[in-house]
C-alpha cells in the first residue's frame, strides 16, 4: 500500500508548511520523519473496538487563523466559557488550526510563567520545547500518534518556573467551525520543582461537522510539583475525537486529572500517569456520557515505578439509546515499586436495553510489597430505587434524573474547580435531555 493511500498529506506539503511557519530545522525533520513512519505503522489496537471502521479520513489541512485582539470579538459560545477574572485571567483560544485570541495577565508574566501557543513557543522558547516535545507520548507508538507528530497545529505551551505558585486557573479553548481545517493541537505542560498550577481546557464544535480531532497532551511534573489538569471534550455529532493524555511524575509530585468526555461522536481517550519518582501521586476522575449510536473507548492508566506511590482513578459512564462504551482501568505496578498503592473504580449505567457498557478493571502487579484494589459494575437503573422515589410522589422522569445524578455525584461533587463542576453539570443535563 502506498503512502498516499494511507496518509492525508505528503512529504513535500508537510515540509513546505513547516518552512512557511519558520519552524526550526529539527521540527521540520521531526514532522517529515513522523509522516514517513506513519505509512508503516498500524492503528492502535483497542479493547473490543474496531477503530478501523471509524471515519478517520477527515483530517483536513492547515488553515491560517485571524487573530482577534478584543474578547468581545469572540463568538458568544466561547465567551460563555471564559473564566470571569477580568484582567487577572489568562486564556488562549484556538479556532480550527491556529491561535485566534490570547490574553496573559501581567502578574503571570512577572512570575516568569510562560503561557502561549506552542507554535509561538517554538520561536521564543525553542530549547525548552525541544527538550520536552514528544518526550512522554512517542511519535512512533501507532499511526495516529505519528500523524499527530507530523500534522500538529496550534496547541499550548505552559511552563511554570521552580517554586512558583500560580493562584488562578489558566484556560484554553479549542473550537472548530470549519470541517476542512486540521484540528490537531498539542498541549505541553512543564511544571518545575515545587511549583503548582491549574490548567483548564474545553474542546467543542458544531453538530454536523465531519472532522477528526487528533490531540496529544504531555505533562512533565518535576520533584514536588503539583498539577491540576481539567478538560471537557464536547465535540458535536460528526466529529471523531482521538486524545492521548500522559504525565510523567518525578519525586513527590502530583497530578490531578479531571476529565469530562461528553462528545456526541465516536471518541477514544487514553489518560495515563507514569509515577516515575518516589512519593509521586496520581488522582484521576472521569465521567463519560454516550447517546445515539456513539462508540466510546476510554482508558485510564497508572504505571508505578517509584516507591510509596499512590494512584486513584474513578470513572463513571452513562449510556443511553444505542451507545456503547468500553471503560478500561489499568493499574501497573512494576518490580521495585514497593509501597505502591493503586486503587480504581469503574461503573457504567445503561439507560436503555440497547445500550452497552463494559467496565474492565485490570491489575498488573510485579511487586509483592504493594496494595491494589478495584471495583467495577455494569447495570441498568435499579427499578426499586425508581419505585421508592415514585412512592414518595416524585414523577418517573424526575426519579430517573435523580438516580442518574446520584450515580455521577461521586465524580462531579469531588471536582475542586467550581467553574468546571458547573460546566460538567450543564453538559450532562443537556446530553441526557
Amino acid at each position: 500500500m502506498s503512502l498516499n493511500t494511507v496518509l492525508p498529506i505528503d512529504r513535500d506539503s508537510i515540509a513546505q508548511l513547516s518552512a512557511r511557519k519558520q519552524e526550526p530545522q529539527w521540527m521540520q525533520d521531526l514532522r517529515v520523519q513522523a509522516l514517513e513512519s506513519a505509512g508503516s505503522l498500524e492503528l492502535p489496537k483497542l479493547e473490543k473496538t474496531r477503530i478501523d471502521r471509524w471515519k478517520l479520513d477527515a483530517f483536513g489541512s492547515y488553515k491560517e487563523t485571524a487573530l482577534w485582539t478584543d474578547v468581545n470579538q469572540l463568538p458568544q459560545q466561547v465567551r460563555d466559557l471564559l473564566q470571569e477574572d477580568g484582567d487577572a485571567a489568562s486564556v488562549l483560544v484556538q479556532r480550527n488550526s491556529g491561535l485566534a485570541f490570547k490574553h496573559v495577565s501581567d502578574r503571570l508574566a512577572a512570575q516568569g510563567v510562560v503561557f502561549t501557543d506552542l507554535e509561538s513557543a517554538l520561536q521564543t522558547h525553542c530549547d525548552l520545547v525541544r527538550k520536552h516535545f514528544l518526550s512522554v507520548v512517542k511519535a512512533d507508538e501507532n499511526r495516529l500518534t505519528a500523524l499527530h507528530a507530523a500534522m500538529w497545529n496550534g496547541g499550548v505551551f505552559l511552563y511554570v518556573p521552580r517554586g512558583v505558585q500560580v493562584d488562578l486557573p489558566l484556560q484554553a479553548l479549542f473550537y472548530a467551525d470549519d470541517a476542512d481545517a486540521a484540528i490537531a493541537p498539542h498541549v505541553l505542560i512543564v511544571a518545575e520543582a515545587n511549583s503548582s498550577v491549574t490548567y483548564v481546557d474545553n474542546y467543542f464544535s458544531a453538530d454536523g461537522l465531519e472532522l477528526v480531532h487528533n490531540g496529544v497532551v504531555e505533562v512533565i511534573a518535576k520533584p514536588g510539583a503539583q498539577v491540576t489538569f481539567a478538560s471537557i471534550h464536547n465535540f458535536g455529532a460528526g466529529a471523531t475525537d482521538i486524545t492521548y493524555r500522559r504525565a510523567v511524575l518525578e519525586n513527590d509530585s502530583k497530578i490531578e486529572w479531571i476529565i469530562g468526555e461528553l462528545n456526541s461522536g465516536n471518541a477514544m481517550a487514553d489518560t495515563t500517569s507514569i509515577l516515575k519518582g518516589n512519593g509521586s501521586d496520581s488522582d484521576a476522575k472521569v465521567i463519560s456520557v454516550g447517546r445515539g449510536e456513539q462508540k466510546l473507548n476510554q482508558t485510564t492508566r497508572a504505571v508505578h515505578y517509584g516507591k510509596a506511590t499512590p494512584s486513584q482513578m474513578i470513572t463513571r459512564a452513562v449510556m443511553k439509546e444505542e451507545a456503547t462504551a468500553i471503560i478500561n482501568g489499568i493499574t501497573k505496578i512494576e518490580k521495585g515499586a514497593t509501597g505502591a498503592n493503586g486503587q480504581q473504580t469503574e461503573r457504567v449505567l445503561m439507560l436503555s436495553p440497547r445500550a452497552r457498557g463494559d467496565a474492565n478493571p485490570i491489575l498488573l502487579i510485579d511487586e509483592d510489597d504493594v496494595k491494589a484494589g478495584h471495583a467495577a459494575s455494569v447495570g441498568q437503573i435499579n427499578p426499586e430505587q425508581i419505585y421508592y422515589l415514585m412512592s414518595r410522589g416524585v414523577p418517573r422522569v424526575e426519579a430517573e434524573r435523580l438516580v442518574i445524578y446520584g450515580f455521577l455525584a461521586p465524580v462531579i461533587s469531588e471536582v475542586p474547580l467550581e467553574s468546571v463542576r458547573k460546566q460538567l453539570e450543564a453538559l450532562v443535563e443537556r446530553k441526557l435531555g
